[in-house]
């Protein structure tokens, strides 16, 4: 007789388990056969990086309650490891679990930034705010050694087009030398997640991700470079981060932020067991009452993919805390009127071999 074996987590990772994918018509598991007597211990899972062959670089979505229609996601798959990632299960698609493996087995795309241009010299191209950071983190730690997340922007201030960044990575200060002239003509701007203040709790849900306090100072140097930024704590998870709306919108007001925003966890596909999983294991004494209180906003489900309730819920304590959050930012000052990107000044730089115009 055989019984499954119950393996610890990986050191160092957010997900709990590797289960295969949802398109995978088999599944895995780990039997003792009663051979050996060892307890398992937990191991170290090395990140992988594979190359990406994709043939577009701009992704498009006529998702009505988001402000963009298009992004560029430089890779797959995020090292930060954040367990709620609504990103995860699009792992399945390359035949990999959402769980261990999308923050373990990361593809690149080296050929982004050349696809953009050719994207953007597309005689019908017309130009609006594109979005990097939709998907996965384009400043997660890989992005130190490829370099796709500048080469894009790079492109993008050529063409002086605008674009928008969210990440939880201060590494977006390193490319302040290209968005502090763009964001001079009205053409870039950036979303910190500040998630939560707790350190411990960051680490437990983020753990490859940089510190709060890292994030904040990011913001500063952001802001001193003039450079719009705002705050996202995304995502808001009732019982385990809601209590720090007020706190964390203070730190960001006092580290220059000029605007702030929230979304209310995601948990499609496997996320929902992904994330359940965690609480068991990191807050046994709360994860009941989170679940229910999840619940209570989706309508008696974990998730509701429902358009316009998707990114704060409904019911009493989504309103609660929708209140909350306006009042703090209102009373601090952030979230005021602030003008759009500018799509006006999208112009094609001459390329290579191009006939030079006539004065």
């Amino acid at each position: 007789m055989t019984t499954e074996i119950k393996r610890p987590p990986p050191r160092g990772r957010g997900a709990r388990s590797n289960a295969s994918g949802r398109y995978e018509q088999l599944t895995r598991a780990d039997l003792d056969d009663g051979w050996t007597h060892k307890d398992p211990v937990p191991e170290q899972v090395e990140t992988q990086v594979f190359r990406d062959a994709a043939r577009t670089a701009i992704t498009r979505n006529q998702s009505p309650d988001i402000p963009f229609d298009r992004s560029v996601n430089p890779y797959r798959g995020c090292e930060h490891g954040c367990v709620y990632c609504f990103a995860r299960p699009t792992h399945a698609y390359l035949g990999l679990s959402p769980g261990i493996d999308f923050e373990t087995k990361l593809y690149f795309k080296p050929d982004a930034a050349a696809l953009l241009e050719r994207e953007l010299r597309d005689p019908s191209y017309t130009c609006r705010t594109m979005a990097l950071g939709t998907n996965t983190d384009p400043y997660q730690p890989i992005e130190k050694t490829y370099q796709i997340t500048r080469q894009v922007i790079e492109v993008l201030a050529a063409f002086r087009h605008p674009v928008g960044i969210v990440t939880k990575s201060p590494l977006v200060a390193r490319d302040i030398d290209i968005l502090g002239p763009m964001a001079e003509r009205g053409l870039a701007r950036v979303a910190i997640s500040v998630t939560t203040l707790d350190r411990k709790l960051a680490r437990a849900m983020e753990p490859r991700a940089a510190t709060p306090g890292r994030r904040l100072e990011a913001v500063k140097l952001l802001t001193k470079a003039d450079i719009p930024t705002s705050v996202m704590m995304a995502p808001m998870i009732p019982a385990l981060n809601d209590a720090e709306i007020e706190n964390v919108l203070a730190k960001a007001a006092d580290a220059g932020a000029i605007g702030a925003g929230y979304v209310l966890l995601r948990m499609p596909l496997e996320i929902k067991d992904l994330f359940a999983e965690w609480l068991e294991a990191h807050y046994p004494d709360r994860a009941g009452r989170v679940l229910s209180l999840m619940r209570q906003m989706r309508g008696g489900k974990l998730y509701d993919a429902q358009w316009g309730k998707r990114m704060s819920g409904a019911g009493p304590y989504a309103k609660v805390i929708s209140r909350r959050f306006r009042l703090a930012a209102e009373r601090l000052g952030l979230n005021k009127i602030s003008r759009p990107l500018d799509t006006s000044q999208f112009k094609r730089p001459p390329a290579v071999g191009d006939q030079l115009g006539l004065l």
